[in-house]
């Protein structure tokens, strides 16, 4: 995966001292990497009978949307706080830099529901466990978490014990 590693662009002490900051854009502006991170996120989990994607604000509604549109399934977007107009479930984690709380419909998904997380990077894993959190408390089955990017150092993967995680990079 080096063609994509290249194209992620390292922010030294953004957004606060001591933080590298993963920035995909490059990857994003370019189609024939989108394509390959697209299909690289989704490999593991092909021909496993999926019923929808969650992703998570912001990047992971964009990777999310395409690997939804990819395996013909719905996409189920976590929100920040305040911004989906009817009945939520909230759970709230802590980043690597401060804390956040993450809204899903609460008829998003449900009992038989197969579901596949996507999201652009793990770090602490805090967004993920919140995440898959939110969609086991509407009964779906989180079938696996898919990441593009892995700060491996972070060990963000504890935070998902017992459940099935991909990533494409690890830095």
């Amino acid at each position: 995966m080096k063609r994509l590693e290249e194209k992620i662009r390292a922010i030294h002490d953004w957004p606060e001292p001591g933080v590298t900051f993963r920035d995909l854009t490059p990857l994003m502006r370019d189609p024939a990497c989108m394509r390959l991170a697209v299909h690289q996120l989704l490999q593991p989990f092909l021909g496993m009978s999926l019923t929808a994607v969650v992703g998570m604000e912001a990047r992971g509604f964009i990777f999310g949307s395409l690997a939804a549109a990819e395996l013909g399934v719905g996409f189920v977007p976590l929100r920040k706080p305040g911004k989906l107009p009817f009945d939520t479930h909230t759970a709230d984690y802590n980043l690597e830099y401060g804390t956040a709380s993450l809204e899903v419909h609460v008829d998003a998904l449900q009992q038989g529901d197969r579901v596949l997380l996507v999201d652009d990077l793990i770090a602490t894993g805090g967004t993920a466990a919140a995440s898959a959190t939110l969609v086991e408390k509407l009964g779906a089955e989180l079938v696996g978490c898919s990441f593009l990017v892995e700060l491996d150092a972070l060990g963000g993967r504890t935070a998902l014990a017992g459940r099935r995680v991909h990533s494409v990079v690890h830095f």
